[in-house]
């Protein structure tokens, strides 16, 4: 059996450059804080779509966070591979006021490294669906934090995340990425 490989994105690279539509109709760049936020980072949330009904009990609980992250200067953006009528029909079970976005593309799913799955049935969806990924990129537009999930099981303690986030924005902690040294070269170093 044949699986096919998505390189995953390495903490501390640039963010790939990668647009998606608002449910408002917006352009808008993956992992730009919004201006009107006065935030400069972005929490970039890959959420598997309208037909995962834990994927609506974490972004509505996330929307619990936003004043939080907020005033640690995260920016929230939630994105689907859903179609603008899937999401327009998502939004009426979803209770938040960050943006959400749809259409992501196999090609920017592959970009992005998350794991990808077939619908198991039409009534499922009808299109291949992001399983959960979590991105917070920096003011320099470096991935920061990354959390990917093949099954929507499993995803970051929001609580537990928020505050690891107000730690690493603390300047005083002088807290660096992790978990850049990869492959055979690696050392051990103690910092």
């Amino acid at each position: 059996m044949s699986t096919a490989h998505s390189p995953k994105l390495a903490a501390g690279q640039p963010f790939p450059e990668l647009s998606v539509t608002t449910s408002d109709g917006q352009q808008v760049r993956l992992g730009q804080p919004r201006p009107e936020t006065g935030a400069n980072w972005q929490m970039v949330l890959v959420y598997r779509g309208r037909h995962c009904p834990l994927c609506t009990k974490y972004l509505n609980q996330l929307e619990g966070f936003r004043e939080e992250l907020k005033e640690v200067g995260v920016d929230i953006l939630a994105v689907s591979a859903d179609s603008e009528a899937q999401l327009r029909e998502h939004r009426s079970r979803l209770n938040v006021e960050f943006p959400i976005a749809y259409g992501l593309t196999q090609a920017q799913m592959d970009q992005l490294g998350v794991y990808v799955s077939l619908p198991r049935s039409e009534q499922e969806t009808d299109h291949n669906f992001a399983e959960p990924g979590l991105f917070v990129v920096n003011e320099e537009g470096n991935l920061h934090v990354v959390d990917i999930s093949n099954n929507p099981f499993v995803r970051p303690e929001l609580q537990a995340l928020v505050n690891g986030l107000r730690w690493i924005r603390d300047p005083d902690n002088h807290y660096p990425i992790r978990g850049t040294r990869q492959g055979p070269e690696s050392e051990l170093i103690y910092r």
